[in-house]
């Protein structure tokens, strides 16, 4: 499995990218995984963008609207996620807009954070550990208790 984090946006402020990159680090013991940051931009080219590193991919689009998980179902959904083509899963994560809708649309999955709003930083921080808790509770490890 490899999971990509595409998100609209840079970390800049140090202690949520300090957390976030921990949280990747921990992941990285289980799956390959990267983050990719965009450049706000017009919804084409971000469109564009979006397409060009997530080839071959399962798209599972960030979005309020989305489906809202428990952390033990988010890890069955990721677990389907992996089996599915080749096993890489992209988390795409827009700007203040959100996403475009031709990326909503196209996604293979819709999911959300939360019914509350979070700052672009933290929705980063709370994605990598999340997918951290995923990977734990389906190798029966300690850390989700």
């Amino acid at each position: 499995m490899k999971i990509k984090i595409v998100a609209v946006g840079s970390l800049k402020q140090r202690p949520a990218r300090e957390l976030c990159d921990d949280y990747l680090g921990r992941l990285a013991h289980y799956c390959a995984c990267e983050q990719v940051e965009l450049k706000p931009a017009a919804d084409g080219k971000l469109v564009a963008a979006i397409r060009r590193c997530t080839k071959d991919t399962n798209l599972v689009a960030l979005d309020v609207g989305g489906e809202r998980l428990s952390s033990k179902l988010l890890a069955k959904r990721l677990e389907g996620l992996a089996r599915r083509g080749k096993g890489n899963i992209a988390f795409l994560i827009g700007g203040a807009d959100g996403l475009p809708k031709q990326i909503l649309d196209e996604a293979h999955a819709r999911w959300s954070l939360s019914a509350l709003t979070f700052p672009h930083r933290l929705a980063r921080v709370i994605l990598a550990e999340q997918l951290y808790r995923a990977m734990t509770i389906l190798r029966n490890e300690p850390y989700d208790r």
